[in-house]
């Protein structure tokens, strides 16, 4: 799987623009490359955590994971990280602060980190 530098650089702005809060978001696939982000209406964004509301998804197979920040900088899931990752999607995306193109790690449905090529 692969994903568009444009998607990193988009969720990075929008992660600095939603500090001291969370930003979150669904990611869209279409043939092994992720080349876009949804915004779920209804999601709750907190300095701790951001709460997606999942039955608000468009009915789409083409929405693989999610991505989201941590504007402390621990780019690792926390527990209930790994609850949602488990539901919904096996591509999950933790972008953490200083929100910059090294700042971002990929995981699994099980929350083990997994490699995630990003291409123009």
């Amino acid at each position: 799987m692969k994903i568009r530098r444009g998607v990193i650089e988009l969720v990075m702005e929008s992660s600095k623009d939603s500090l001291p809060n969370e930003f979150a978001a669904l990611l869209k696939a279409k043939k092994d490359v992720i080349y876009e982000i949804a915004l779920l209406p209804g999601t709750i964004s907190g300095d701790r955590s951001a709460i997606m509301q999942l039955w608000a998804r468009p009915m789409d197979l083409g929405y693989v994971g999610t991505i989201h920040s941590h504007p402390s900088g621990v780019i690792y899931p926390s527990d209930e990280d790994r609850s949602l990752y488990s539901k919904f999607g096996n591509i999950h995306i933790i972008v953490g602060y200083p929100f910059n193109l090294h700042s971002w790690r990929a995981f699994n449905n099980e929350g083990a980190e997994i490699s995630l090529e990003m291409i123009q």
